[in-house]
């Protein structure tokens, strides 16, 4: 399953979005984290990176 981004946990640090190796990670309005669901594969990369946890499995 996709993820989904916890915004009122996320930073907007935009640090998961360097470490996704499918690039479905964007940042939209220059500050909200924003999965691409078509293109995330599920594999937790961002997950483990966030530091908050505002990354989870939907």
């Amino acid at each position: 399953m996709p993820r989904k981004v916890l915004y009122n946990i996320c930073l907007g640090c935009g640090g998961c979005i360097g470490v996704c190796p499918f690039l479905a990670l964007n940042l939209d309005k220059g500050y909200e984290v924003v999965v691409d669901t078509e293109t995330c594969t599920d594999c937790g990369t961002c997950t483990k990176f966030c530091p908050v946890g505002a990354i989870v499995e939907v």
